[in-house]
Formats: structure tokens, sequence, C-alpha cells
């Protein structure tokens, strides 16, 4: 089977654990910190430019949005988390949203979770790995911002990621460059491997 990345169209917004799409497709669930590039990973893996909305200011997706990619499966576009300037309120809302997402882990085939490469990921970005690893399914973590390194920078900066994480030896971790597209390929495949019968 093979899947047009270029069929790809936003199908909805959940508000709420009853909006959920249940029906049996495949769910790829996208989650990182608001400002860590998370549409713009997904808009480089699709090759659209705007079909994950891209903020000036960080925090833009606050619901559960749900593309559709040519019939073959969903990406889930997660809640940004740790960072956009709302209400403690909002940011409780999006809390337990992520929370009751997470509490149905039939929904969830793989998860793909998106940190910065320049940096230690923070007390958030743990808690989300966690999140990801309760619930049971495979998960890719994705380092993004990878051409805003140096050469000499990116192995030490990964070995960091690996250790923060506590990733095991099976956990995947991808250098990428939304910007430059470094490691759309293995992403792709990672997803295509754990989705496609």
């Amino acid at each position: 089977m093979t899947v047009d990345l270029q069929r790809a169209e936003f199908v909805l917004s959940a508000v709420s654990p009853k909006n959920f799409i249940q029906d049996g497709l495949p769910q790829v669930a996208f989650a990182g910190r608001s400002n860590v590039g998370k549409s713009s990973v997904i808009n480089r893996l699709l090759n659209r430019k705007n079909l994950a909305r891209v903020g000036s200011a960080p925090g833009k997706t606050i619901h559960v949005n749900y593309f559709d990619i040519d019939g073959a499966f969903y990406l889930v576009d997660l809640p940004g988390y740790g960072y956009a300037q709302v209400s403690k309120a909002e940011r409780d809302r999006w809390g337990r949203l992520m929370e009751d997402y997470f509490a149905r882990p039939d929904l969830l085939t793989l998860g793909v979770m998106i940190v910065d490469s320049r940096h230690k990921p923070t007390a958030d970005d743990c808690t989300m790995f966690q999140w990801f690893k309760d619930s049971g399914c495979p998960l890719i973590v994705v380092a993004n911002k990878l051409d805003k390194l140096r050469k000499r920078e990116i192995e030490p900066n990964l070995q960091l990621i690996r250790d923060t994480l506590e990733l095991e030896e099976e956990d995947r971790l991808i250098p990428f460059s939304a910007e430059k597209g470094t490691g759309r390929e293995e992403l792709l495949s990672a997803i295509f491997t754990a989705i496609l019968p």
C-alpha cells in the first residue's frame, strides 16, 4: 500500500474527549513544547507550507487536531506544552485534554515526540515522554532544529537528550531539521513501518 502524502487534509479540532475520532484508522500523535517547531516538522514531513498552523507566537495548537493522510492514517497534532503565554486555566484545560487522549491507548498507534536538539529536555518533556511510555505505544523522539547546531555539537547534544529522557537501546532518536529536511525520510520510514500492514 502506498500513501500519497499530498493528499493530506485537516479534518477536525477536538475540544473534548467526545470529539476524539475512533474509526479504527491508525493515529500518529505529535507532541512537543510550544516553541519546538512541531507545526514546522509536520509541514516538512508532508511537504506542505501551512497545513499545520505555524505561529509567530508559540501555543497555536490548543485542541487535538486531526489531519487525514490519504485515508490511510491520521496525523494527530496535540496541544503544545510548557511555554505559551496563556492563562493557567487554559494550560490546565490543554493538560486535561492530553490526559484524556492518553487515557485511551486504543486510539494511539505511534507517538512522535519533538524536542529541541539545542537544549536539554525540560521537566515537561520528561513528563510527556513518560505519558507516551505509559500508554504502551511505540514512540519516536525527534530532535528538531539540527541546522542550528555546529557539527561538533550534534553528537554530545543527542547524547544529552538520550540521557535526560533515559532512552532505552530500542528507543528511536531521529536528528531532524524542519528547515533543511534532514531526517525527513528516516521519520517517514519509521512512521510507515509502524502503521502499514
